[in-house]
């Protein structure tokens, strides 16, 4: 599974070599003939700036997360917003750069032709092919919803090299002195290479054993953690297969005083130029909200934040009621057709850059929630006030990962898998994380799907 890390710097340069072959292919159709050095070197310079910005371009569409089979069946429409993007700033780009001494207009025009072709090519055919060998025969040693989901993704997306031939339950391994020479002639049997296990399912405390024993039997058989696995796959932790350990490794023991210091002063210099941003707009939302209704221009809720304790945050109000302090079911509360407008644009967040500034909120971080709402979390959901250890955000990986989780109410199995994402940051937040999150956060903003 090593090609999943460098899978994105493998698309990162094909990309990069399938942009400077269309440069290549546009100057031989510019001028019927082959390009000399001089001609070469006066259009791959100011291309080479474009392709750096393609590349961000793509990054924030997302074309280069992880290629699993629900990526996979969005390419096309990513694929298309990455070119439609890199049409419209290559245009800028050349018209207002004119330093280059280059108008390349008609030069320009071929280029985003040949290579809408090549990149389409590219990514929807080539990609299917890259890191892919030959299948090979999975046994998987795990029970639960998420060990079927990491199962499916195994069989039906061939990158990963794997198929999963046969299943059992731990629970239902009979331990016996027989039970490994029964496993070994199952494995040559079935020609099993590859054996995933849930090492942190009780019922596998009685087997681990004899995985141990037959790695020095059979060592060209490889074992993979399936927590691990999945992780790496989807980019969350799978809650059914977390134990009290897991924490204690990757929370109470870790302290990142470096980065720490890090956010809390990215989060004061974005907030100033957006606060001013938030300055420019006020006028116009606080017209648009009182000709509607006449109502108060800001809704003030309570939520829980780090360590369990109550924040403040104020946004401008989007609902019939300022407040309903989490009655959703006993109050009657509906969007208003200018708070629809703020919602989609995540207007309506802008006045939390006050609680930003002041502290105990971020821009990025888990999601906060109500009181009432935590309170039934933390009883059906395990491991819920584990998202409680660090800051709160306008934006984080959860929000962006998945976006079926409650505004107004409680749903248990969304906020569940939720969680698995916020796990997930708490675990590998980081500056490169932080960036990635900021920057599919501007996707979001620029395409108006935020709610």
């Amino acid at each position: 599974m090593r090609f999943f890390r460098t899978e994105p710097l493998l698309l990162l340069i094909g990309d990069l070599v399938v942009f400077y072959i269309a440069l290549w292919l546009t100057l031989v159709v510019r001028d019927m003939a082959l390009p000399g050095v001089d001609r070469w070197m006066d259009h791959a310079v100011p291309f080479t700036l474009l392709f750096g910005i393609s590349v961000l371009i793509y990054f924030i569409v997302g074309l280069y997360d992880r290629h699993t089979s629900y990526l996979r069946s969005r390419l096309p429409v990513l694929v298309a917003y990455g070119q439609i993007a890199t049409v419209v700033v290559a245009a800028l780009f050349f018209l207002s750069t004119p330093y280059f001494g280059i108008t390349p207009k008609t030069i320009l025009f071929i280029f985003l032709a040949i290579s809408s072709v090549l990149v389409v090519f590219w990514r929807l055919v080539l990609t299917r092919f890259l890191g892919v060998r030959q299948r090979q025969n999975a046994l998987v040693f795990g029970s639960g919803e998420e060990m079927e989901e990491l199962v499916r993704e195994l069989n039906n997306n061939d990158r990963y090299g794997l198929s999963v031939t046969h299943r059992f339950e731990p629970s239902a391994v009979e331990v016996s002195e027989q039970l490994e020479k029964q496993l070994l002639d199952f494995i040559h049997r079935k020609n099993i290479s590859t054996i995933i296990i849930d090492t942190r399912d009780s019922a596998m405390a009685r087997v681990t054993p004899v995985f141990y024993d037959l790695l020095f039997i059979h060592p060209d058989l490889v074992i993979l953690d399936a927590l691990t696995l999945y992780e790496n796959i989807f980019r969350r932790i799978p809650i059914s297969m977390l134990e009290h350990a897991w924490f204690i490794e990757h929370t109470t023991l870790q302290t990142r005083p470096l980065y720490d210091l890090y956010h809390r002063i990215f989060d004061i210099v974005m907030s100033i130029p957006l606060g001013v941003l938030t300055l420019i707009l006020f006028p116009f939302v606080a017209l648009a909200i009182k000709l509607e209704d006449k109502g108060p221009l800001f809704s003030f809720q309570r939520r829980i934040g780090r360590d369990g304790l109550p924040i403040d945050l104020v946004k401008f109000r989007t609902m019939t009621l300022a407040n309903d302090d989490g009655a959703w079911d006993s109050v009657k509360n509906e969007v208003t057709r200018v708070g629809a407008v703020l919602r989609k644009t995540r207007i309506d967040e802008l006045p939390q850059l006050w609680n930003v500034l002041k502290g105990g909120y971020s821009l990025i971080g888990p999601r906060p929630e109500f009181a009432e709402a935590v309170a039934m979390y933390r009883k059906e959901i395990p491991y819920y006030h584990a998202r409680h250890l660090i800051t709160p955000g306008l934006s984080g990986w959860a929000q962006l990962n998945h976006d079926k989780h409650p505004h107004h109410g409680v749903d248990i199995m969304e906020t569940r898998r939720k969680l698995s994402y916020d796990l997930y940051y708490l675990k590998h937040r980081s500056f490169w994380l932080d960036v990635e999150i900021g920057l599919k956060t501007i996707k979001t903003l620029v395409s108006a799907v935020g709610k």
